[in-house]
């Protein structure tokens, strides 16, 4: 085959541009070769599950899946009975970027709240907690958070566990959305059982693509009337791979050398050097804290298509000219140098 990009290429734009890290590569051509069973009956997936229990404690379980849409999706369906509604930022991703698939394929109706920084609190969560046992209103039954926010932003464990006692005396369980779980807990320096069944979380979408895996996600559970229903689910909502021993042993490179820290902790770095290199420059205004791989940012309009054309990266708030900078594992201190060295250049021109 031959090669169609540039390998030394490198972006702003998402840490699901970067490829795969040189160790997950590693593992699934270990994985590789002969027959094993199939649809997770293969010794890289049990030996998975032995690694959750060590991280989470008994009881814990991962199933791993396709996509964080699919996992969100299928996590959400299993704590939520169909006439139930789940309460999320109106920021959150399962609300803003997955073409509906909560409700479309899932099935469940999202209730969203505004939030100044992504993050959800009790008083917030009690906008839309009411209504139970009004026929003509979807039941509020679930929470979902998510961890790091869209916003860049992250939960201490304290703040959620404000929220999982919360909603659980409102009879209402809680969900997490951890595509970067990895970067929140690098950012805090607590543990992923801390940031989540310790905080009282019921099941986390546990991400593993934006952390240099090259496909793959998981749902983890810590009740078994959750773990039940993904057992199901996950068929269902064609999230059930067939050779998913490469998804498992990617998961076991993640997390038995601490790899998905060690990743994390670089990418969320990166992210600091960049708003620090930023953050003094006339005409540019840094617009959330900076917690964990994203830097939002306002450059003057005059220059943003310029630098977007060397390094790349979204627009979030078109209006407002607030755009979107993600760091990742394999983002180098020259990459951040060479963007802020661009702004630098860029704006003594205006």
């Amino acid at each position: 085959m031959t090669r169609l990009h540039d390998p030394a290429a490198h972006t702003f734009a998402s840490d699901n541009y970067a490829g795969v890290h040189p160790e997950v590569l590693a593992a699934l051509a270990d994985a590789n070769g002969g027959h094993v069973p199939s649809y997770g009956a293969d010794p890289y997936t049990r030996r998975l599950g032995e690694v959750i229990v060590d991280l989470f404690g008994e009881g814990a379980a991962i199933d791993p899946v396709l996509t964080g849409t699919g996992a969100n999706v299928a996590a959400l369906q299993a704590l939520t009975p169909r006439w139930g509604a789940v309460i999320c930022a109106a920021t959150a991703h399962i609300y803003t970027d997955e073409g509906g698939a909560p409700e479309r394929l899932g099935g469940l109706k999202l209730l969203t709240v505004p939030t100044p920084d992504g993050k959800l609190t009790p008083e917030l969560i009690d906008r839309q907690a009411h209504g139970w046992g009004d026929q003509q209103r979807p039941q509020p039954l679930a929470v979902s958070i998510t961890q790091s926010t869209e916003l860049g932003t992250v939960y201490s464990v304290d703040e959620i566990r404000a929220v999982s006692d919360h909603a659980h005396a409102l009879g209402m369980q809680v969900h997490l959305d951890g595509a970067r779980l990895a970067n929140a807990a690098a950012s805090t320096g607590a543990s992923l059982r801390d940031l989540t069944r310790a905080s009282g979380v019921d099941s986390v979408s546990f991400g593993g693509t934006k952390n240099g895996l090259l496909l793959g996600e998981s749902v983890l559970t810590f009740t078994e009337e959750a773990r039940e229903g993904i057992t199901f689910l996950r068929k269902s909502d064609a999230q059930l791979a067939s050779k998913m021993r490469f998804v498992s042993a990617q998961f076991l490179a993640l997390l038995e050398d601490d790899l998905w820290s060690r990743s994390a902790e670089h990418a969320n770095g990166m992210a600091r050097r960049l708003r620090d290199g930023l953050a003094p420059l006339e005409g540019v205004t840094i617009t959330q804290p900076v917690d964990a791989n994203a830097v939002f940012v306002v450059l003057p309009r005059g220059i943003v298509e310029e630098i977007r054309e060397v390094h790349h990266f979204y627009d979030w708030d078109r209006p407002t000219g607030e755009v979107r900078l993600m760091c990742s594992f394999d983002t180098t201190e020259q990459h951040v140098d060479a963007l802020v060295a661009d702004v630098v250049e860029a704006l003594g021109r205006l």
